[in-house]
């Protein structure tokens, strides 16, 4: 599907850590040949510490994250708004997610407070695509991307992220919303799921749709 027969100008891809959701971004940018907006995990100087011992500096990579991201808001409303298509691998409420599963309840007021003063004027995107996959299947695709601060990353703060996902989008209103079971099928690699999926992306017009296929090999 070229960028002129989607008839989404912002779609962003959700999900919890290792469900896909960063390398799918990527490739939906490539069919539409648009840009390309990223969350930057990377750059994140905290994240490793994070990983080894919440407590100790969860509150100044949330913050971090949430500079970070207030800035790519800015950035997106200063560039050219009438191309056709733009892709994100984020979405700007779900930091008061992270912020909400991380931070201890005087962190979070005061967290709540710079939000607030940032003033974010966030674009609502056109499309959300929400990826869903257990916490087995996450641990495998995190394992195997092989990210060196992603290997002391506590299973129980991923469940509770993922816990924390299914909640947010149960309660998602703000734009059409594309729930898609990311569990068995391969949207990177195999032609046919990926492609599957970019038939079910001209369909959602409104409203909440849900996506469960059963990968098909090629």
């Amino acid at each position: 599907m070229s960028a002129a027969e989607n008839k989404h100008g912002f779609i962003v891809v959700e999900g919890p850590v290792g469900v896909g959701k960063t390398t799918l971004a990527k490739r939906l940018a490539e069919s539409f040949n648009t840009d390309l907006l990223l969350e930057g995990a990377d750059e994140n100087p905290f994240l490793n510490k994070f990983y080894e011992n919440q407590k100790n500096v969860a509150f100044q990579t949330q913050l971090f994250f949430l500079f970070q991201r207030a800035q790519q808001m800015q950035d997106l409303r200063q560039t050219d708004m009438f191309r056709p298509v733009h892709v994100a691998d984020f979405i700007m409420e779900k930091d008061r997610l992270f912020a909400e599963l991380t931070l201890d309840e005087e962190e979070f007021k005061l967290y709540q407070q710079v939000y607030q003063h940032l003033t974010i004027d966030a674009p609502v995107p056109d499309l959300v695509i929400y990826l869903q996959a257990p916490v087995d299947v996450l641990r495998k695709r995190i394992s195997q991307r092989g990210r060196s601060y992603e290997k002391s990353m506590d299973s129980d703060y991923l469940y509770r992220l993922n816990e924390g996902y299914a909640r947010f989008f149960y309660n998602y209103t703000q734009s059409p919303l594309l729930i898609v079971n990311a569990e068995e099928i391969d949207l990177v690699s195999n032609e046919n799921d990926y492609n599957l999926l970019l038939e079910q992306i001209k369909k959602v017009k409104s409203g909440r749709h849900y996506f469960n296929p059963i990968s098909v090999s090629i």
